[in-house]
């Protein structure tokens, strides 16, 4: 057997060090990690004899389940990549993907052969059969460097993209979010986003890898349902997209005690505004972490809570072992205080897109991964991010950042949401649009006022909204991150 780490191994660990220890909780269900490590390799026996081989693609395009948990580990153990599929998707999404992925079989809940171009296994009850009476001596494949996982990005735009992570890359993540979040082996950690989306996969992995215990809640839920399930279950960690947790914020207080036992409280997708971080640590929990993160990078920085009060505009300080800097065009560090593109390199950084050398060529440079955000990096070494480079507003030459005008247009009352945007000008090229959902009952036209007061006391003129669009949404993806694309479309066609 060859040498290397493989990502599986950590359950035979746990499965000693852990071993009745509840390691996945799922309805009435519960497994020990004696009894998840076993399970494990039973699912690994059954990949082995469908075929499935070291270094092989598969799709896993299934809902959010016990048998899902296994099979990424299972996949894991064999020494094959796993791509994820989201469930939801329709059948001309899924039959694009596995076009141009080409796994080798695709793994889902429900029959899907008609519309995708590869061997389909259904993970059904009699699959599930098979799972209670398979052999549980699976070996474990091990290599140098060996791939593990397509996390596709859940960019907001076009096909996703496949940062391609290696088993030494995901252990990396694992570590970093011991170090920079505080988890533990003690932690029961609940899952409130769906297994596709990278963070809370990546969060569900290492929360089993290094023993402690994972509470699947599967989407979709009512926000009420979500806040009793963290009361009943008595969860001390939780992962949610800021979508969730403003939600979170328009419940009574009665409904909200069990937040107050948590250890951490993890938020990333796009950052909360400061005064919504305000209200998150006096009505859920003072132990609040804002985690800037991204599919290709894994954390990138932690802003912890004792850090919210002097720095309430940033997103924290570089996660353990993440090199983070702010570059120029010529992409050398800039001084503290300039505006540049964001880049960051680290042990848990993908390397290359699969199958896509066009996307990565311009996203990969030197051993750093650019992931398009605008940032400034201060003194103490704490970065604000100002927007996606693609996103900035020049009017009349001048480079206006959406994130600023989005800061100071979502403390205004009655702004649940807003999106910030540029709009064609035939004098200075581009103007300041926005595009914001009300709260219930509230005014368009005092809005209106509200924000065009608040800007003028906060920003210079220029900066301000010429064009104000009201929706009922946005629209997200399944990160929970507004598709500014959509959005534009929606309101300026």
């Amino acid at each position: 057997m060859s040498s290397g780490f493989n990502y599986a191994e950590t359950l035979d660990q746990a499965a000693v060090s852990r071993g009745n220890h509840p390691a996945l909780i799922h309805g009435g269900e519960s497994l020990t990690h004696a009894d998840f490590a076993a399970l494990v390799r039973r699912a690994s026996n059954i990949l082995i004899e469908d075929g499935v081989q070291k270094g092989d693609l598969v799709g896993l395009g299934m809902r959010d389940s016990v048998e899902y948990v296994a099979l990424m580990f299972a996949l894991a153990r064999i020494g094959a990549i796993t791509l994820p599929v989201d469930a939801r998707w329709q059948a001309d999404e899924k039959r694009r993907m596995v076009a141009f992925f080409k796994p080798r079989i695709l793994l889902s809940d429900e029959p899907v052969a008609e519309i995708v171009e590869c061997p389909v296994v259904v993970v059904d009850s009699d699959w599930k059969r098979r799972l209670q009476t398979a052999a549980n001596d699976a070996p474990i494949v091990r290599g140098t460097d060996t791939d593990m996982i397509v996390s596709l990005s859940s960019g907001t735009t076009g096909r996703p993209t496949g940062p391609l992570l290696t088993h030494e890359q995901m252990f990396a993540r694992t570590v970093s979010q011991m170090a920079s979040l505080g988890f533990s082996s003690y932690d029961r950690f609940m899952t409130a986003t769906p297994l596709y989306f990278g963070g809370g996969r990546a969060f569900t992995l290492s929360q089993i890898a290094i023993g402690a215990t994972l509470i699947l809640n599967t989407p979709p839920f009512k926000i009420e349902e979500l806040a009793r399930a963290v009361r009943e279950t008595r969860t001390t960690a939780l992962f949610l997209v800021p979508t969730l947790l403003r939600r979170l914020l328009e419940l009574p207080d009665e409904e909200l005690t069990g937040f107050r036992h948590l250890r951490q409280l993890i938020s990333s997708g796009s950052p909360l505004h400061a005064h919504e971080r305000v209200a998150v640590r006096e009505r859920l929990t003072r132990n609040y972490y804002e985690y800037y993160a991204s599919t290709e990078g894994g954390g990138v920085s932690v802003l912890a809570p004792e850090d919210q009060v002097d720095h309430p505009d940033t997103v924290g300080r570089p996660a353990f072992r993440v090199d983070l800097q702010v570059v120029g065009d010529d992409h050398q560090p800039l001084p503290a205080g300039e505006t540049g593109s964001v880049r960051y390199r680290g042990p848990g950084v993908a390397q290359w897109f699969f199958r896509d050398d066009e996307a990565a060529a311009k996203s990969f440079r030197d051993g750093f991964f650019y992931p398009g955000d605008l940032g400034v990096l201060d003194e103490e070494g704490f970065l604000s991010l100002k927007g996606r480079s693609k996103d900035v507003i020049i009017r009349g030459g001048v480079n206006i950042y959406p994130a600023e005008i989005e800061r100071v247009v979502s403390a205004v009352a009655g702004v649940s949401e807003c999106c910030v945007f540029p709009v064609p000008h035939a004098t200075f090229g581009e103007e300041v649009g926005v595009a914001l959902v009300l709260a219930s009952g509230m005014s368009e036209d005092a809005t209106r006022e509200a924000i065009r007061v608040e800007c003028a006391v906060k920003l210079a003129s220029y900066k301000h909204p010429k064009h104000v669009f009201f929706m009922d949404s946005f629209p997200k993806n399944s990160g929970g991150k507004v598709v500014k694309a959509e959005v534009l479309k929606a309101v300026l066609d």
